[in-house]
């Protein structure tokens, strides 16, 4: 479950946790986009790291299969220094 939304005066570094079957294991490039798996987008690294983990997990007998953290409060304000994995 994901946490409440925080404060404005809070922090809130997005982060987005996707995964899908990739072509081949040694590049990111995906098999099938209309597959892909949107686990959820997050308020820090923390809770993503715990979405990706789970989603993993849940799919080690596949070794296509992988999941990834975006960080996708550094593609929406790159200027800023953010201080987050």
């Amino acid at each position: 479950m994901n946490k409440p939304l925080q404060r404005k005066n809070e922090k809130q570094l997005l982060h987005i946790v996707i995964g899908g079957e990739l072509d081949d294991v040694n590049k990111v490039y995906f098999k099938d986009l209309n597959k892909l798996d949107f686990i959820g987008a997050f308020p820090d690294h923390a809770s993503a790291f715990n979405a990706w983990k789970s989603a993993a997990q849940q799919t080690v007998d596949n070794a296509h299969m992988r999941y990834f953290i975006i960080h996708a409060h550094r593609l929406i304000d790159p200027e800023n220094d953010h201080q987050d994995h």
